[in-house]
């Protein structure tokens, strides 16, 4: 037997006795410092919101996933957080070539930080760059919608700046909601999952030398023992706290 996380719910499987290798959606999640990704992919991934992380860890996470009724696996690379300098932007190593191994790139800004807003266009333009002739799929999320007070970005400053770049906007909370964020990513799945194995396998031979340079680190694998224990220690203090009041 094995785990099989649907995108709705996680349900055990029986494993067949010759398994044919799924098909593979990697996905980059690319922003500023702070912005929530993170907190995004493990909201997507595994339902749990987990309020603290350890920053810039650029880890890789994988899910076994129904899309589509078709079995996939889908890897989505957490990065560091870009920034903006003197002298241009500043985009960490890691991340940039996480932008040329990626099927597609979600771009993350909060709307709480006018400054991350303030990146995307840079970033998108990164993106672009390193996709050349065959661009990957963009989509732009604008996370903590939730904290109204401390709003500095307008809500209809997204939407224009999606239409400008020609891609997809949702405005989500990891904390509060995750219907909002699964639905931005399993729409983003599914595009990528109607691509026919012909196309994906074009684009995949236009970037394997690049994918294949020893400039490009291998990936970090998150540590699941250490994501259940934050999630237990973010229960438990949510359960001190009803009991003391």
């Amino acid at each position: 037997m094995r785990l099989i996380q649907n995108m709705t719910t996680i349900a055990e499987c029986t494993a067949p006795e010759y398994s044919v290798p799924n098909r593979v959606i990697k996905i980059a999640v690319i922003g500023g410092s702070g912005v929530g990704k993170t907190a995004l992919v493990v909201r997507f991934l595994t339902r749990r919101f987990i309020g603290d992380y350890e920053r810039n860890a650029g880890n890789l996470y994988s899910r076994e996933v129904q899309v589509d009724g078709e079995q996939v696996t889908i890897q989505v690379q957490d990065t560091p957080g870009a920034e903006m300098t003197d002298n241009g932007i500043s985009l960490p190593d890691h991340a940039a070539c996480s932008i040329q191994w990626a099927d597609a790139v979600v771009l993350v800004f909060s709307v709480t930080d006018r400054s991350s807003f303030d990146l995307i266009e840079n970033l998108h333009q990164l993106v672009a760059r390193a996709g050349g002739a065959s661009m990957p799929p963009v989509i732009l999320l604008a996370n903590k919608a939730d904290l109204l007070h401390l709003r500095r970005v307008d809500s209809q400053q997204g939407p224009l700046l999606a239409g400008t770049l020609g891609c997809s906007f949702y405005e989500v909370s990891a904390s509060e909601d995750y219907n909002q964020v699964h639905g931005a990513f399993h729409r983003l799945c599914c595009q990528l999952a109607k691509q026919s194995p012909s196309l994906a396998s074009s684009s995949a031979s236009a970037t394997t030398e690049k994918r294949r340079s020893p400039l490009i680190p291998r990936p970090k694998s998150p540590n699941m023992q250490d994501l259940k224990r934050r999630f237990k220690q973010a229960l438990s203090a949510k359960v001190r706290t009803v009991t003391s009041v």
